[in-house]
């Protein structure tokens, strides 16, 4: 199962009736509102992925040749600029906010926390001064946030625009720590102590930590954050079970499907979660209300020739949701870009005057 777009390791329109370039699919839900499926997948590119958003912008990566380039989107294929830095082999976009966007880049075999904002040129290389790789996972309107491996020790890391304003969030007793995740002052993400990988949020500082792992599950990690609310996941005996937080441990709320066999949360905003589920053996891209009750299962608007895809990033803007993902066509055996757009329902928009 993909865990999230923040491994640390290298590895529409306003109104219903809405035409756009590139694959569509619109179908009916039982909540009322219409999804559409947009393909984002750029020309001139074997696979790609999108797993950020912020209203009418995503960010991701497309396979140029052999090496994947961070990209952006405007809400169609034709509308990806490549964000490739100039001297860099390979590239990811992970989290896009406020017309900027994070990830990271390799140069001279050395990962490297990036931050542009619209443009290839635009590159601002975050990594710390005593840093061998870096990676910059989440960005919100001042602050970006990733991981430093610095003294052979991944370290959860804080950046204000600039490779000197670095702050190491890492709690004492770490092996291992990422912050995934930023919003309002509050970052999320993942220490490893004792061997367990633990659900985690910060607030600014490394003494601000707090363990979000919930009792009686051996391992945890938080993707994303929004307003008070983490999303991630918990896992116990190979099993990961979506999941959702409200600041502390003792907030966890199991958003497992009753149909699933495996899932976890990647994006939350506004009360809405997305992530994926392992449904009859294959990964379905998923949304939640805050609840396991509520699931939502979004691969069943994609064309049949996706048999797997995954949501990894939600916005809302006014009555429209976007939901940011991939999924595997089987037709090309490629993975490809694709955004989910809610429409109001019918009987929500105004007659035409």
């Amino acid at each position: 199962m993909i865990q999230g777009n923040s491994d640390p390791l290298p590895s529409l329109g306003a109104r219903h009736g809405l035409a756009v370039a590139g694959l569509t699919l619109a179908m009916a839900l039982p909540a009322g509102a219409q999804w559409t499926v947009i393909s984002l997948h750029p020309e001139g590119t074997t696979d790609s992925s999108a797993v950020g958003v912020e209203g009418g912008q995503q960010t991701g990566s497309g396979r140029v040749g052999s090496f994947y380039h961070a990209g952006l989107w405007s809400g169609t294929s034709e509308s990806w600029l490549d964000l490739n830095p100039m001297g860099a082999s390979t590239s990811d976009a992970f989290a896009v906010h406020s017309g900027r966007q994070v990830g990271r880049a390799r140069l001279s075999g050395v990962l490297r926390a990036s931050l542009w904002s619209g443009s290839a040129s635009s590159w601002v290389d975050l990594s710390p001064n005593g840093s061998t790789h870096s990676s910059a996972v989440g960005v919100d309107e001042d602050e970006e946030v990733g991981w430093a491996i610095v003294g052979g020790v991944y370290r959860a890391s804080l950046w204000r625009g600039s490779a000197e304003s670095w702050v190491d969030l890492s709690p004492p007793g770490n092996t291992h720590a990422s912050a995934n995740s930023v919003s309002g002052g509050q970052q999320a993400g993942v220490v490893t102590m004792a061997g367990a990988q633990r659900a985690s949020l910060w607030t600014n500082s490394a003494d601000s930590w707090v363990d979000l792992h919930p009792s009686g599950w051996e391992h945890s990690n938080a993707y994303g954050v929004n307003a008070g609310q983490q999303v991630g996941f918990a896992q116990a005996a190979g099993v990961y079970r979506a999941s959702l937080w409200s600041g502390t441990s003792e907030s966890w709320v199991n958003l497992h499907p009753a149909a699933a066999s495996s899932s976890y949360a990647a994006g939350v905003h506004r009360g809405q979660q997305v992530g994926a589920a392992t449904v009859d053996g294959a990964n379905h891209a998923s949304l939640w209300s805050g609840t396991a009750d509520s699931w939502v299962d979004l691969h069943s608007v994609v064309p049949p020739d996706f048999t797997q895809t995954y949501a990894q990033g939600i916005w809302h803007v006014g009555k429209l949701t976007y939901v940011a993902g991939y999924g595997l066509n089987s037709s090309t055996g490629h993975t490809e870009a694709l955004l989910w757009v809610r429409l109001p329902a019918l009987s929500s928009i105004p007659p035409a005057r």
